[in-house]
């Protein structure tokens, strides 16, 4: 499927150096996108992170995986996508139907984050980057087009999350549009 809403590969990648230089040590929490059902979207101001439920009111946890010990499987609780790489291929008013919860302006790459980063947002929440990948599927190639699928599935686009990361909650709380999201040390 193509339309006018999709952006040709060739007008993404000459963007790959300024997503190589972006800062992974801080940025700011652009968006918050709750997912209630299938194909809905609420774009709340202030939203709770728990332990259990991840983004408080998203369908996340009905649709958990579980462990072979019965206990659901928290690695992707939440999704984190970097807004410099949906500025690419969508207007702002589409970001949402990526479908992840956390809109970030802040670098995503396996270099600087590995698996088990943490990364604060406000002043009380922590999250944890999970070692399950983030990648793209059928319904973002529908949303956005094949050509930005294959740009984040790409060699350096799976380097540098392109596509953003799976996370789950250390320390839940309130986060806001607006708030700062930092790496933190362990």
């Amino acid at each position: 499927m193509s339309t006018d809403l999709h952006v040709p590969r060739e007008s993404l990648d000459p963007h790959l150096p300024a997503l190589r230089a972006l800062s992974s040590q801080q940025g700011t929490l652009e968006l918050i996108v709750v997912r209630p059902a299938e194909g809905d979207r609420e774009l709340p101001e202030t939203a709770e992170l728990a332990l259990e439920e991840g983004l408080v009111g998203d369908r996340w946890r009905a649709s958990a995986h579980l462990r072979e010990d019965g206990h659901v499987s928290r690695e992707n609780q939440l999704t984190i996508a970097s807004t410099r790489l949906l500025e690419l291929i969508a207007e702002p008013e589409r970001w949402p139907l990526a479908g992840d919860n956390l809109l970030v302006d802040i670098g995503l790459d396996k270099a600087s984050l590995p698996v088990g980063s943490r990364l604060a947002i406000g002043d009380e929440v922590i999250v944890q980057i999970s070692e399950i990948p983030h990648t793209g599927c059928a319904k973002f190639s529908a949303r956005f087009g094949s050509d930005a699928l294959r740009f984040i599935n790409s060699p350096e686009g799976r380097e540098l999350r392109l596509r953003g990361v799976n996370a789950h909650v250390i320390v839940p709380g309130t986060v806001s549009t607006g708030d700062t999201v930092r790496r933190i040390s362990l």
